[in-house]
Order: C-alpha cells, then structure tokens, then sequence
C-alpha cells in the first residue's frame, strides 16, 4: 500500500505538532511535510506532485484571507485541501467549502474530530463542522464574485493575491520571475474578468471575499 503524504501548512509550531499527532493514529501512517509561511506551502506543494492532502492555515504569513486558498486551488487544482482556522463562523465555513476547499477543521477540534475529518477527506468526502456551513443564503453579489474569480488562471490568482499585499507590478515580476509587461497583461486581464477599472477595485473586490475571515 503506498505511503500517504500530507503537507501541514500552519505558521504555529505547536499546532503543527497537534496535527502531526492526529494523523499518527490514522490507519495509513503518513509522510508528513511541513510549511511555516504561505510560499513555503506553494513550493512543498509543487515539489510533492503526489501529495494526498494540504491541511492550510487561513491565516498564514505572505497571504491575504481566502486569496492563498484561491491561488493553491488553481495552481494545484488536483490536490485535496482542508482549511484549518480558528475563524470558524459559518460565513468563513461556508466561503471556504464554496472557494473550492475540501473541508474545514475549526482549531477547536479534539483529536478525533481531526482524525475524522482527515480521513474523511482521504476517502473521498468533504468535511465541515456540524451545520456551521449551512446557515443563511449568501449575497448574490459575492455569489457573482466567487464565479468571477474562479475565471482566473493560476497565475493571475496569484499576481491578485500580491495585489492585495500592496506589491508594486516590478515587485511582483520579480517575485515570479516575469518581465513587468507580464504582469501589467495579467493585470489587465484580471481587472476585465472581474469587471473593475483599477488594482485598487480589484483588491477591494477581494476584501468582499475575504471579510468573513478574522486574521
């Protein structure tokens, strides 16, 4: 039977260990992978292709609310995800399953529910606190908006995302790599398929996403 890898994504050393003792009890011992910051888990993520599952911090250093969530989901659209928040109003819940998660663990949760939750996940199924993401219909609005930015390339997730960060378009080229009139077409880009003007409309486009979410 081949060995599970799962990459704990949490920027609190003692949390990480909480999960790292969950999953040792679980019926497949797994290979566990950890990441302190948001980029530490986009590169674990990208250097383990075979990876079964990424547990993901909301709150993660490098990222801003549900934009991390949104830029891993495009970039490794193959990988299961599982948020895990201390922000577990059903808002959050319910933003984060529709965002594309695979479940959601509330760091409230006893060892078992983790392990639960975990292997749910493993198994195929999807995973939320007990009726927390069914409260209350959404807003149409960001119903459109969740559609919107679920149009973006990866890369343009992800050049949104440093958006939000308050990254200047050199910074970001940069950062991936790019020449800047790269990132000035992906800026164009995003800012038609969410049908705003500027950077800044665009980033508060993304705040209505991300309100939900208590840092």
């Amino acid at each position: 039977m081949q060995t599970l890898k799962i990459i704990i994504a949490d920027d609190h050393p003692l949390f990480r260990g909480a999960l790292r003792q969950a999953l040792s009890d679980i019926a497949r011992q797994p290979d566990i992978i950890e990441a302190g910051t948001f980029e530490a888990a986009r590169r674990m993520a990208g250097d383990h292709p075979d990876a079964d599952l990424l547990l993901l911090d909301l709150a993660m250093p490098g990222v801003s609310g549900f934009s991390g969530l949104m830029s891993l989901r495009a970039e490794f659209c193959s990988l299961p995800i599982v948020i895990v928040s201390a922000s577990d109003d059903a808002a959050t819940v319910r933003r984060a399953l529709e965002l594309g998660a695979s479940g959601f663990i509330s760091k409230s949760s006893g060892l078992d529910d983790i392990r639960t939750a975990i292997e749910t996940v493993l198994n195929g199924g999807l995973w939320a606190p007990e009726g927390l993401a069914r409260e209350a219909e959404e807003d149409p609005a960001v119903v459109e908006l969740k559609e919107r930015l679920r149009t973006l390339t990866p890369q343009q997730s992800r050049v949104l995302s440093m958006l939000a960060e308050g990254l200047l378009n050199k910074q970001i080229a940069y950062e991936l790599g790019v020449s800047e009139a790269t990132i000035k077409a992906h800026v164009s880009a995003i800012l038609m398929k969410l049908n705003v003007d500027s950077r800044t409309q665009a980033v508060i486009k993304l705040g209505k996403v991300n309100m939900a979410l208590v840092a």
